[in-house]
């Protein structure tokens, strides 16, 4: 069928629901946009941390951070940081925002490494430091607008993200956003459902009323009560690369704000899993992700709240939330008249903060595919296609963080490091899917981490000690042996890094501000 969409009914609330009414609002104002939203149905609520890829959805709905900071409990957020995921030895990493800054470089990234080859005690975590301009702001707990360019290659517009309350965002998306501009609200709970061979023909709410679209988007959550529920969409999982399939999380107040409101989200490998900590204005919000095949639900909490005892963190009046999530993505998200976004459509695991991730990147998809006027078969079928490349491209990034841990501590541990994440890799079979084969061509043929096209690999993989290169490999290539051959050219590369990092330090020094005190002035107050 060649359909022209005017009618759009979004089923669903939450930060999901909301964005997709606000991002179909801003761009088709003169469509009929409606979102139906249970007044009993809880929202997953532990989507806190953003990518920087934020800002370009931002910006298409012309959305400044000023307008939704103060209302959302914002923060900002300038990289992540990993600890014990390599070994259990308190060692850490980050994987700052934007580009690293490879001006002058002979070898791009690899330039690092001659750093290590030359100075072998030269930590991991001096990787990311070496190339990012934010890592100044990072290690000083600071941040600024850089309007005078001094922070060169840094740019708060398109290399921060946020820290947030997600549930907030969608209510200020709702009341800011999306009422404003004529989008039309129901609160009723979805009874029934009404398929045809063309798809789903209405919905029936609170047992009674009747509701017909020319494009449904289920935002359902976990449920997929359109997708999955009506429609029967298969679903693939991907629990055979993502180890983990629930979550045990809490709100910690402060203790120390200016010291704990960090700019980054932290992420720390444990047990049987890993704890994420995610400073907003007001809390930390915290938890653990874990398998349930190891621990119970319940074992979980205890350990959870052993960690948090640790830390000097009294357990007795938090409140603790289990989540059960499912990894993995519907074959098709958009079948017939209905489209999934968010959880509906699949999940990978709050690792990289990919749930937000993938609302918004598919919302800007599925906007170049109503932007025809008409739809058909083939128009779905591309927005399947590029939908699931970019999901799945970003599932394999995220397991590479376990296939490239050495830690056989537990049980949990010791599995990853016999577990097979692509088994195309031995038989040869290619695909386009920039993943795990992506990876493993980079590292064994290329000899050199790419920074443009996988994202973070580069620092993540240098993080875990799997450098791209090695200096037998240069050694062989060049014919030269003895690394005092090597030793003056590469020491300009060092003098260099310890150039740019007294450059970007005396910057921060001089312009920045602490990061509590940057949004106390301009956003928040006590």
């Amino acid at each position: 069928m060649n359909n022209e969409i005017n009618d759009i009914v979004i089923v669903g609330g939450g930060s999901s629901g909301w964005m997709a009414a606000a991002t179909l609002i801003k761009v088709f104002p003169n469509k009929n946009i409606t979102l139906i939203e249970s007044a009993n149905a809880p929202t997953v609520g532990v989507g806190e941390s953003t990518l920087g890829s934020i800002n370009n959805w931002l910006a298409l709905l012309e959305i400044d951070e000023k307008d939704f900071i103060p209302y959302t409990d914002a923060s900002f957020k300038l990289s992540i940081r990993f600890k014990n995921f390599y070994l259990n030895d308190n060692s850490s990493f980050h994987y700052p925002f934007g580009q690293p800054d490879v001006r002058g470089s002979h070898a791009g990234t690899n330039d690092w490494l001659f750093k290590k080859f030359l100075k072998p005690d030269t930590p991991s975590s001096n990787y990311a430091e070496s190339w990012f301009p934010a890592m100044a702001l990072v290690k000083e707990n600071k941040y600024f607008d850089n309007e005078k360019g001094h922070l060169v290659n840094w740019d708060p517009k398109q290399d921060v993200a946020y820290h947030f309350d997600a549930t907030k965002f969608g209510q200020w998306l709702k009341t800011h956003y999306c009422l404003p501009r004529g989008v039309k609200y129901i609160v009723a709970d979805v009874t029934d459902t009404k398929v045809t061979n063309n798809g789903l023909e209405e919905i029936i709410l609170d047992g009674h009323m009747s509701k017909r679209a020319d494009l449904f988007i289920d935002c359902t959550g976990f449920k997929s009560l359109l997708l999955g529920g009506a429609l029967k969409e298969p679903f693939n999982s991907l629990e055979d690369i993502l180890p983990n399939n629930s979550a045990v999380a809490t709100k910690v107040p402060y203790k120390n704000k200016q010291k704990q409101l960090v700019p980054y989200t932290d992420c720390e490998a444990f047990e049987n899993g890993w704890i994420w900590k995610i400073p907003v204005w007001s809390r930390l919000g915290t938890g653990y992700v874990y398998s349930d095949k190891y621990i119970s639900d319940e074992q979980a909490k205890i350990d959870f709240k052993r960690y948090l005892k640790s830390k000097n963190q009294s357990v007795e009046e938090l409140e603790f939330k289990t989540i059960k999530m499912r990894t993995g993505l519907h074959n098709r998200l958009w079948v017939k008249n209905v489209c999934a976004i968010g959880l509906s459509a699949g999940f990978i695991e709050p690792l990289e903060s990919n749930g937000l991730f993938t609302v918004h990147e598919f919302l800007r998809k599925l906007v170049r595919i109503l932007k025809r006027g008409r739809v058909n078969r083939t128009d779905k079928d591309f927005f399947n296609y590029s939908c699931k490349k970019q999901f799945y491209t970003f599932a394999e990034f995220v397991a590479l963080h376990y296939a490239f841990s050495h830690r056989t501590d537990t049980q949990y541990w010791r599995d990853i490091q016999e577990k097979e994440f692509c088994s195309d890799l031995i038989s040869l079979k290619t695909t386009n899917i920039r993943g795990i084969q992506a990876a493993a061509y980079e590292k064994m043929e290329d000899f050199v981490w790419s920074n443009v096209y996988t994202a973070g690999l580069h620092c993540i993989a240098t993080g875990m000690n799997n450098f791209a290169t090695d200096f037998e490999s240069i050694s062989a290539e060049t014919l030269q042996s003895d690394i005092e051959f090597f030793r003056p050219g590469w020491e300009k590369n060092i003098k260099q890094f310890e150039d740019r990092n007294k450059l970007w330090k005396d910057v921060v020094d001089k312009e920045a501000k602490p990061l509590y005190n940057y949004l106390r002035e301009r956003y928040h107050s006590e």
